[in-house]
């Protein structure tokens, strides 16, 4: 679950759950356990990708929306080469799991929400 060169996402390998420490990235313990378990439940492989909290990094606009609206919020997304090259690359399988994540949601998502008990 590091950023280094050994322990790197894979193309093909499955959707990639993104967490930081510094809170760069809006997936947080509860979101991150319904991305798991709704990958869990469409049997999807799902990768975890963290940046060490001494390294720098980039941001999304996933904390400042989930922030400002009061909605939950996970980044997650598909290994890729040359991200916003001209010649991006990325796994086929990615995309065939991620739809299956994406159905799994709407098919699942309140179903597991209303069973989970969080403390607030």
């Amino acid at each position: 679950m590091l950023c280094t060169q050994t322990y790197s996402p894979a193309m093909n390998g499955g959707i990639v759950i993104k967490t930081n420490t510094n809170q760069r990235y809006a997936t947080n313990g509860v979101t991150g356990f319904v991305a798991r378990e709704l990958g869990r439940r469409a049997q999807v492989t799902v990768q975890e990708f963290a940046v060490r909290n001494d390294c720098p990094c980039g941001s999304t606009i996933g904390p400042v929306l989930s922030t400002n609206t009061g909605i939950s919020a996970v980044d997650l997304g598909m290994p890729q080469l040359s991200m916003h090259s001209i010649r991006e690359m990325m796994g086929c399988r990615d995309l065939t799991s991620a739809v299956r994540l994406f159905a799994t949601f709407f098919k699942d998502y309140n179903g597991l929400r209303s069973s989970m008990r969080l403390d607030n």
